[in-house]
């Protein structure tokens, strides 16, 4: 299954949940209507010895009171637990004990866990999530939770931090990001609010059951005793037949998706061995894989390991033997080995590309027309080892001064916008008047500072570090983060028209931050008329043509490259040059196609692809737009790499 795939398959799979949801409630309501009358007829039904149909005309104000009591409890607990988990990934990490790792931690094992995690996210193209570890938790897992890349958050228990070498920690981490990509964590976090609505009446109903389990019967209190103690264990009963119907689904899907996840792992790091090997270890382990800080039913769908002892029908993962044949088919369960948790995980940081690799570079680098070594949609949410390999030499290669602003909580705010600095120089002085009149000379040197440092880099540095700045950045004040993106709009205007990179980054900045700051609302999409969207990939289509293209004519030849990807619909346009026109234009080209569906996502980024590489080659303009529209429309996008021999 690709990226587009996965991305459809998820929400069609969160439609089906809601089914669920709606099922498993008609069914605890009629459940608790029944239990109602039945209690109502225990205290009051000898009135009645001959009259069931007077009974129930008498009593079914009663009885319907409770039925609305009861939607409304379970509509109300599915709302507060959505709202609790609105503000994302990182409120799931920190209800679940989870302590962050800050971004210039000195610990030598957290650091390594931070550099794996940032070398899986330049490989992805998304910006780097939040870490946190569970310190109170031995066993060895892990999750990945979030809305959206924007907002997501890395978890890793202490054991998994302590007992996994660097390439088993890898594997991990990989398995993590293949939820980041592919829309299970989106789904997972849904499944923590509706499986919370439903679960409320059975946990009601346990509390009645422990409240009255000392009651004396013959005392006055215990008079009632029988009829509550019924009401608690029918509540208790009806509360499981809505997590039973979720449970089936959840499991059934959860299953599927930890096969994938532990082959993109293998295929992130083309070895089998890392995960493997961190699977072997939670077999071998005393601890396993067992959370203990809170229900771990709650949250075992989005774990590496079970992190409970649900079997059979109801386990969200396949048990664990045979998640490791999928790997190694010689394996046998006598293979786990003994883990001493006194051994701590090789903590080295390994060093360099793998000297039997091709050189990969970046098609940013350098400056001009290079020749990709993939099909742009096929990386799309699938970075492989090249990709990891390209990042790891990425990010050793940052120079100090800049790798140490982009993970300090100040100086990555002055590097966000150093780095939309005008590179030619054409208006940098009125850019750093600007700066000096909104942030006062003395930030205003830092960034002067650091737009030395990043004139003396190559392009493929940028993207790179504005993500690893990310984490840093998105935890400023609300009202910070609006100066900050007021005080870009205001350096890209200041003379008087927007180039193709500083669109492009300020897209980017503004896609992600929305992602981060209101991770529940960028879920939302507004539906358009289809001549409208259309509309809007022809003119995308157009812009990509004229800025990739040194003569009308060339535009033309790109633009009909595009085109002839399309269906018969897009046969009646023509190209028109400069069709994008202002940053406003192309930002409503990119909104009106945010409707557009996985399939549409991919024909799209596909007719892009052909414009752009029409020669078979590709410029920086043209790969710095095709970075913009594929992080507004949602599509992680790996480093685009160039081999030489």
């Amino acid at each position: 299954m690709d990226f587009f795939d996965a991305q459809d398959n998820a929400r069609r799979v969160s439609r089906r949940l809601v089914l669920v949801y709606l099922l498993a409630t008609v069914l605890i309501v009629a459940g608790v209507s029944l239990i109602t009358a039945v209690a109502l007829w225990n205290l009051e039904g000898t009135r009645y010895p001959l009259s069931l149909g007077g009974f129930l005309r008498e009593q079914a104000g009663v009885i319907a009171g409770a039925a609305v009591l009861t939607s409304l409890l379970i509509a109300g607990a599915t709302l507060y637990k959505t709202a609790r988990l609105s503000s994302g990934g990182g409120r799931v990490a920190r209800d679940l004990g989870g302590t962050l790792v800050a971004p210039d931690v000195k610990d030598p094992l957290r650091r390594r866990l931070r550099n794996v995690v940032e070398e899986m996210a330049i490989a992805s193209g998304v910006p780097v999530p939040e870490i946190y570890v569970l310190e109170a938790e031995s066993g060895i897992n892990a999750f990945a939770a979030g809305y959206a890349p924007g907002d997501a958050a890395v978890a890793v228990t202490r054991g998994a931090l302590e007992l996994l070498d660097r390439n088993e920690l890898q594997g991990v981490i990989g398995h993590e990001f293949s939820h980041i990509l592919n829309g299970d964590m989106r789904l997972n976090i849904r499944l923590m609010g509706i499986l919370f609505g439903i679960m409320v009446l059975g946990l009601i109903g346990r509390m009645i059951l422990r409240g009255n389990r000392h009651v004396s019967v013959g005392s006055r209190r215990g008079r009632g005793a029988p009829v509550v103690l019924l009401v608690g264990l029918g509540l208790t009963i009806i509360g499981w037949i809505g997590v039973i119907l979720a449970r089936l689904i959840k499991a059934s899907v959860s299953r599927q998706r930890e096969f994938l996840a532990d082959a993109s792992a293998v295929q992130f790091t083309r070895q089998t061995e890392g995960i493997a090997n961190a699977l072997r270890k939670i077999g071998g382990y005393r601890g396993g894989s067992a959370i203990t800080a809170t229900d771990p039913e709650e949250v075992a769908h989005m774990l590496f390991g079970t992190g409970s002892k649900l079997r059979g029908a109801f386990a969200t993962h396949p048990p664990l033997a045979e998640r490791i044949r999928a790997l190694d088919p010689s394996f046998s369960e006598a293979d786990y080995p003994t883990v001493d948790p006194r051994d701590r995980g090789d903590t080295r940081d390994l060093a360099g590309l793998a000297a039997d690799e091709d050189r990969v570079t970046s098609a940013f680098a350098e400056g001009g027309r290079r020749y990709l070594a993939e099909d742009i949609v096929d990386t799309v949410g699938q970075p492989e080892q090249e990709h990891v390999l390209y990042a790891a030499g990425i990010r050793r290669s940052i120079p100090h001064d800049l790798y140490d602003a982009a993970h300090s909580p100040d100086l990555a705010y002055l590097l966000t916008i150093a780095l939309l600095l005008d590179r030619r120089g054409d208006h940098y002085d009125r850019q750093v008047s600007l700066c000096r009149d909104r942030l006062g000379e003395d930030r205003s040197r830092i960034i002067e500072r650091l737009y030395g440092e990043l004139i003396r880099v190559g392009p493929e540095f940028r993207l790179p570090l504005l993500e690893i700045a990310f984490p840093a950045l998105k935890n400023r004040p609300l009202q910070q983060l609006s100066f900050l993106l007021d005080l870009c709009r205001r350096l890209v205007e200041t003379d008087g028209k927007v180039d193709l990179y500083e669109f492009c980054f300020l897209r980017i900045v503004t896609v992600n931050l929305a992602e981060a700051t209101q991770p529940s609302a960028s879920l939302a999409r507004r539906r358009l008329p289809r001549n409208k969207v259309r509309q809007a990939a022809i003119e995308l289509l157009a812009a990509v043509a004229d800025y990739g293209a040194e003569t009308a004519e060339d535009g033309a030849a790109a633009f009909a490259a595009g085109l002839a990807t399309l269906p018969a619909w897009a046969a009646e346009f023509r190209f028109e040059p400069a069709a994008a026109g202002s940053a406003d234009r192309l930002n409503r080209i990119l909104d009106a196609l945010l409707t557009l569906d996985g399939a549409g996502r991919r024909m799209l980024l596909r007719a892009v692809s052909a414009v752009a590489m029409h020669d078979r080659a590709l410029n920086v303009a043209e790969a710095e737009l095709i970075r913009a529209v594929c992080a507004t429309l949602g599509l992680p996008l790996p480093p685009m790499l160039v081999h030489d021999a």
